[in-house]
């Protein structure tokens, strides 16, 4: 490595953030970005570890090694394209990623990780500030045409990589712009929206073409429909393309089904988000679900949950709490038990410091209200037994709650999807498709295959990258005999 004894010599850098109060009064992302002195001594903490942990820890197994050392050389043109080789969007990685590779660093073993995530961001940053970052359209053009379902990571991820290969891709998107829930889940404090138009620009001069409020399937309810103009069969695509990729995300979200659910002032998660990051994009909306002044209860401790709470402390809600049903994490994992893999571990996030009130080991038992609205939570106190949650005898209480927002995660994607496509499933309700073998990722129908949420159930932004990535290969070998695309 350039600096032997960095890992010695220097401590990590933490990110630095615009101060709460400011932040609070805008939409906009709040981390101050690393200088070139502060990345050139976070990557000199990178060992000469022997074995890079840290790149099987990544689900796109990033060449971490290779760009810290090019970092701390001040070759950040060659970091660039190093990171770009395993990665389409290090921008959007480098921002919402909760670092796997740092939890698998080998300085973690006992001290802090090497900052990975900020050195990533810092390099994609450098990239687009310099114009290094330029469309590469195919020199050939193969004549084959795909189709990809969904404009998510895993939907852009697979279409940029076949327009690369030279064939003709279009993404069908069913809401009125692209990205997935990185446009409409993921709050602009954390990725704003033009970080994704950035990429679309260079993808279209690639070659791939856009369509939007485009439904692939039939017989879709009203939320799911969402406003889309069109509706396209599975039967027409697969007539009209050489193979079709269902990219989509786990979007069926779990419900809680106790009494008082019917109550207004209850919502999905994913029902709140988007609509604050279509407001920000400049859309007006008859009735938006506001936070402004109420007592905001957020059931789930995910990121989601975290979404949640930073979106309700900007609206100016009067109180946030945060309700979680497992057992409080530990303040630190147990390194040595747990090490390279990733910790379970108390996480308090950027939203988390902006305001609200957790709580652990917690059910929610029913809603209660007046003339329809919710105006209270009733919860009570669990804990395992016999290796099931169980309440505990005299643990009821009540909270004060005039929104409450489920944040619990998502069981599969929609079914009606699926079910119109006539593809296999697994036995939780994802597509099934492997990831091994000849026919990798392809599902049980001709032509059709499937990455991302759609196939592996919800996860990570870097894994519906990795899955993009890698069925574009397989699909390039479906087509053409073989595949010079990265796997």
């Amino acid at each position: 490595m350039g600096k032997v004894t960095g890992f010695m010599e220097f401590e990590r850098q933490k990110d630095v953030y615009i101060d709460v109060a400011t932040r609070l009064k805008n939409y906009k992302e709040f981390v101050i970005p690393t200088t070139d002195e502060k990345a050139t001594i976070q990557a000199a903490r990178c060992m000469d570890c022997g074995t890079p942990f840290c790149t099987s820890g990544c689900p796109i197994n990033n060449i971490i090694p290779d760009w810290n050392d090019l970092v701390y050389k001040g070759n950040y043109r060659q970091a660039l394209e190093v990171l770009h080789s395993t990665n389409n969007f290090p921008e959007f990685t480098g921002r919402i990623c909760p670092a796997p590779c740092e939890a698998a660093c080998t300085l973690n073993v006992n001290r802090d990780a090497v900052g990975i995530k900020s050195i990533e961001l810092f390099i994609v940053t450098k990239g687009w500030e310099n114009g290094w970052i330029v469309p590469q359209p195919a020199a050939v053009k193969t004549g084959k045409k795909v189709a990809v379902v969904g404009s998510g990571p895993a939907g852009l991820a697979a279409a940029q990589q076949l327009a690369r290969a030279g064939h003709d891709v279009i993404v069908f998107e069913k809401n009125d712009r692209i990205g997935g829930l990185m446009r409409y889940g993921i709050p602009g404090f954390k990725m704003e929206k033009q970080v994704i138009d950035r990429r679309l620009q260079q993808m279209e001069a690639e070659g791939v073409v856009f369509r939007t409020k485009v439904l692939v399937g039939k017989d879709f309810p009203a939320h799911v429909a969402n406003g889309a103009c069109e509706i396209i069969s599975p039967e027409q695509l697969c007539k009209d393309f050489d193979a079709v990729i269902m990219a989509g995300g786990a979007e069926m979200p779990r419900d809680l089904p106790v009494p008082g659910r019917e109550l207004k002032g209850i919502h999905f998660a994913m029902e709140f988000l988007p609509q604050q990051n279509k407001v920000d994009a400049g859309d007006k909306l008859p009735e938006q679900i506001m936070a402004t002044g109420k007592h905001v209860v957020v059931i789930g401790g995910g990121d989601t949950g975290s979404d949640c709470v930073g979106t309700s402390n900007r609206h100016g809600a009067a109180a946030v709490t945060q309700f979680e049903v497992m057992p409080k994490p530990p303040e630190q994992e147990n390194k040595p038990l747990v090490w390279p893999y990733w910790p379970l571990k108390l996480r308090t996030s950027t939203s988390h410091d902006e305001g609200c009130e957790r709580d652990w080991s917690v059910s929610t038992k029913r809603f209660e209200g007046k003339n329809g609205q919710v105006e209270k939570l009733v919860a009570c106190r669990v804990e395992f037994k016999d290796g099931k949650l169980e309440e505990i005898a005299g643990s009821e209480f009540e909270v004060k709650a005039d929104l409450v927002l489920l944040a619990m995660g998502f069981v599969s994607p929609v079914a009606n999807v699926l079910d119109a496509f006539g593809v296999e499933k697994d036995a939780r309700g994802n597509v099934k498709a492997t990831t091994d073998g000849e026919n990798c990722y392809q599902t049980s129908v001709d032509k059709v295959f499937a990455a991302g949420d759609m196939r592996r159930g919800q996860s990570l932004v870097v894994w519906a990258i990795r899955e993009g990535r890698q069925c574009a290969r397989a699909v390039d070998e479906y087509l053409m005999g073989s595949s010079v695309l990265p796997r």
